[in-house]
């Protein structure tokens, strides 16, 4: 996961397995275990707030989560995905103690360009999303008073997969 190289104080710290299959030309389906961290409310939008000081958790949020993905290539490489997934939480305060659990539902509805390389034994995915969150069990006080004050969507997120096709 290349966000781990940057230097930035909100680490996603993100380990994350996609396993798929082409059901059709068009139709791809797909598992992906992920595991991630993040110490400021997702619904943050780019700009003064984003990361910022006092903006952040009294801590951070540890994600564990496997999700489902369905890929649809409309034309040539550009492809419409939704991904959906459960997720465990573990509430860690800035001590470093876990205080408490949590459970959410987290979706991804992307847009993005499949690039080809060696017959399509190596691709590239640069995409633009929109995370929303659906669902959110009930959360540590002090985290629920940071995330109530932002949105469950967040309009813009980037992302860039590659892999390799067996």
């Amino acid at each position: 996961m290349l966000a781990n190289l940057v230097p930035d104080n909100n680490k996603p710290t993100m380990v994350y397995l996609n396993l798929g299959y082409r059901i059709t030309g068009k139709d791809a389906i797909s598992l992906e275990f992920k595991t991630w961290k993040y110490a400021w409310p997702i619904g943050i939008p780019f700009g003064k707030s984003f990361e910022a000081e006092g903006e952040g958790f009294p801590g951070y949020i540890r994600e564990y989560g496997v999700s489902l993905s369905y890929y649809r290539f409309l034309w040539k490489g550009l492809f419409a995905q939704v991904d959906v997934m459960p997720a465990f939480q573990t509430f860690v305060n800035d001590n470093g103690n876990k205080i408490d659990n949590g459970f959410q539902i987290f979706n991804t509805y992307s847009i993005g360009y499949h690039i080809k390389f060696f017959k399509d034994r190596l691709f590239f995915q640069p995409s633009i999303a929109i995370t929303h969150r659906p669902y959110q069990s009930t959360m540590p006080d002090s985290f629920k008073q940071v995330d109530d004050r932002w949105s469950r969507f967040f309009f813009g997120q980037p992302g860039l997969h590659f892999g390799f096709n067996f």
